[in-house]
C-alpha cells in the first residue's frame, strides 16, 4: 500500500476561498468539458477564482490518455476521448462526479502530491460513513477490501483522472455512491484488470447513504486538505 502523502495544498492566507457549485440534474459530457476549459484558462489567466463542480452525468463512458481500445468491451452508452490521465472509465447518475479546478501555483506545484491530496480527500469522505478506503501503489483511485467474496478481493470505490495545463488542474474525482455497477461490465474500468478486482459504491457495502450526505462529507473534508469554500 501506498504512503499517504501530506502535501501542502492549502492556500496561503488572504487567497479567495474556492467556489463551490452544484450541478442539478444530469450534466451532459460535453458542456461539462467545455465548462472546465473555460474555467480553468481564466484561472490560469486570473481572471476567475478557483472551482469545485459536482455534477451527475447520463450514463456514458469515458476514455482517458492511456485508454486501450481492447478494454470497450461493448459500447452500451457514448463513448467520449477526453484529455485526463487514465483508462476508461463510466460515469451515470447514482454517481458523484467532482471536477477540480485549483491552481497549483498558488499551492504546491507537483502533480504526484496533488493526486495523493485527492486520493486522501476521498478516503477521509469514506471514513465519514466507517469505509475504510485505501491508496494502491500500482492502482490509481480508492479502493475497499471484500474479503466476502474471496481471498485477496478488492473493489474500486473511487476514480481519479486529471488534467493540468499552467499548473491549473482539471477533470477529478467520481465517488460510487449508488450508481447502476451492471453498467460498468461494457468496460475494463481504469486499475480492474485482474479476476480479484471489481466495483462497488456505499450502496452496495449496504450503506444508506444519499448523495446530500456524501456531497456534505466531501465538502467538509475538501475543507481541511485545500481550504475553505463559498
Amino acid at each position: 500500500m501506498r504512503q499517504a502523502l501530506h502535501p501542502k495544498m492549502l492556500k496561503p492566507a488572504g487567497e479567495p476561498p474556492v467556489e463551490w457549485r452544484l450541478a442539478s440534474g444530469l450534466t451532459p459530457y460535453d458542456e461539462a468539458v467545455a465548462f472546465m476549459e473555460a474555467r480553468a484558462e481564466a484561472i490560469a489567466a486570473g481572471e476567475a477564482d478557483e472551482c469545485v463542480w459536482l455534477v451527475e452525468h447520463p450514463p456514458i463512458y469515458t476514455a482517458g490518455t492511456s485508454a486501450r481500445d481492447a478494454d470497450l468491451r461493448e459500447a452500451r452508452f457514448p463513448v467520449y476521448h477526453t484529455g485526463r490521465g487514465g483508462q476508461f472509465t463510466y460515469h451515470g447518475p447514482g454517481q458523484r462526479v467532482v471536477y477540480v479546478m485549483l491552481d497549483l501555483k498558488k499551492r504546491e506545484p507537483d502533480v504526484r502530491a496533488f493526486v495523493a491530496a485527492l486520493e486522501n480527500w476521498l478516503i477521509a469522505t469514506l471514513a465519514a460513513f466507517n469505509v475504510h478506503g485505501e491508496q494502491r501503489e500500482d492502482r490509481v483511485g480508492v479502493w475497499v477490501r471484500r474479503p466476502e467474496k474471496a481471498a485477496g478481493a478488492e473493489d474500486k470505490i473511487a476514480a481519479i483522472g486529471i488534467r493540468v495545463r499552467r499548473w491549473v488542474t482539471f477533470h477529478g474525482i467520481a465517488l460510487n455512491v449508488e450508481p447502476d455497477l451492471s453498467h460498468f461490465g461494457g468496460i475494463v474500468p481504469c486499475g480492474v484488470g485482474n479476476a480479484d478486482f471489481g466495483v462497488t459504491s456505499l450502496v452496495d457495502l449496504g450503506l444508506p447513504v444519499t448523495m446530500d450526505d456524501a456531497d456534505a462529507a466531501l465538502r467538509q473534508n475538501f475543507e481541511l486538505i485545500f481550504g475553505p469554500t463559498v
